[in-house]
């Protein structure tokens, strides 16, 4: 194979140069050459029992000397190389330099995650950033003995640190811990690296998958939270217009307030007391996404109007007005592709229909037919082992997240009385 690639694949001479962002966002390039400023980009995390942290990296330029200081361009933070190691396979090698094109791990990097740029302080460079998506499916994991909890939080803390398409957090209102990932089979393999690596056994409980709520039209809210109780009271009184976004933009919160209807420095409060709300949902517990609110007018008190009232009033007004915008539940939907032998076709694409499957493409190819569809994910649960029973074991899949999409009027009607007990 490395014949092959010697053979066929082209030098890193004779392809363009890297191209990244300088330090004033303009675009940059770094020739693959030893005489240019050094820069290099983060591709693993990785921990060792023996040396502490281990971050993998390829050099696209310079050259990088151990106990070396660089910039991790990506969050601005000063690091310094301790040590440079060679690895083969599970084997290191310590050595004293990197050149352009080498691929190594230092020891000794803090504040480094997947997908940074590291490069000469003189020499600012930002290569282009990976984007990960955000989870789909969570659960709730719980040490099996009293001595695995402390165990299991350095375990997970590390695990996250490797993989950024993982994610970690405390239910606030359980106080279980909640691990999120990319699909059962991602969260298995966490599950399984705790116990290999770290001695954790955890039970683990059944999977949730990650809705989304959205809003489909526009309202105008008034909202007023007045509190009076002796001395010093509480008034904070706004006027929201909020409406729906595009797919995929995001929360914007626009101020429109002219005259001094409302002091400048409670402005911020409303816009996070409506983001706090957003997080909570409007229907059934989920985040709110793709949605535009916009503070048109207002009022306040001289005495007793303050961050926390404008807060609350901008949390209410948001609450009520999206109850009223026509909110619906949008469910995580996965990109599917089987390979099959010819002879199980039927039976493959007759079971992604159930699973409320929209077939998109068939090809052939060498290993059989290949079936792409988008499913979603809640119908995904358990699918490898029916696969394998449908199949004689013959059949593959792999499945990445596409989008979210509404979910039918049943569905999300159970999961909306679920969520109201």
């Amino acid at each position: 194979m490395l014949d092959g690639v010697i053979r066929y694949l082209p030098s890193p001479l004779d392809i363009p140069p890297v191209t990244g962002t300088d330090d004033n966002d303009e675009d940059d390039t770094r020739e693959a050459s030893d005489d240019v400023g050094f820069s290099a980009l983060a591709f693993k995390i990785a921990t060792d029992p023996f040396v502490g942290t281990l971050t993998f990296f390829r050099v696209y330029s310079g050259v990088l000397e151990a106990g070396s200081p660089i910039i991790n361009s990506t969050k601005g933070k000063k690091e310094r190389v301790g040590r440079i190691l060679q690895m083969h396979s599970n084997s290191r090698e310590e050595i004293k330099e990197v050149r352009a094109g080498d691929i190594a791990a230092a020891v000794g990097l803090k504040d480094v995650t997947t997908g940074d740029t590291l490069c000469d302080p003189t020499k600012l460079i930002t290569l282009e950033k990976m984007e990960f998506p955000e989870p789909v499916i969570a659960v709730a994991v719980e040490p099996k003995t009293k001595a695995d909890q402390e165990k299991m939080g350095i375990a997970l803390q590390k695990l996250a640190q490797e993989d950024p398409s993982f994610r970690v957090k405390t239910d606030e209102e359980s106080g279980q811990t909640i691990i999120s990932g990319m699909g059962e089979l991602h969260l298995e393999i966490i599950v399984d690296r705790m116990k290999r690596e770290f001695s954790v056994e955890a039970n683990v409980g059944a999977p949730q998958v990650a809705y989304r709520e959205c809003i489909r039209k526009s309202v105008e809210q008034e909202s007023k939270f007045v509190r009076q109780s002796g001395g010093r009271g509480q008034y904070g009184h706004v006027y929201l217009r909020i409406e729906p976004h595009e797919a995929g933009t995001g929360y914007e919160f626009v101020n429109e307030i002219t005259g001094g209807a409302i002091p400048r420095e409670y402005i911020p409060a409303v816009d996070k007391g409506i983001q706090e709300q957003m997080l909570n949902g409007v229907i059934a517990g989920y985040p709110v996404e793709d949605v535009k609110v916009t503070l048109y007018d207002g009022s306040f008190h001289d005495v007793d109007s303050n961050e926390m009232a404008f807060k609350i009033a901008g949390s209410m007004g948001f609450k009520e007005g999206a109850k009223k915008a026509d909110p619906a539940l949008l469910e995580p939907v996965m990109k599917v592709e089987v390979v099959t032998p010819e002879d199980y076709m039927g039976d493959v694409v007759g079971d992604l229909n159930r699973r409320r499957g929209i077939i998109g493409a068939m090809e052939d190819s060498p290993a059989g037919k290949i079936i792409r569809s988008e499913v979603p994910l809640k119908e995904m649960f358990g699918y490898a082992t029916d696969l394998r029973s449908a199949t004689q074991g013959r059949a593959v899949y792999s499945m990445e997240f596409s989008k979210y999409m509404e979910a039918p009027r049943n569905i999300a009607d159970e999961i909306i009385n679920k969520h109201s007990g």
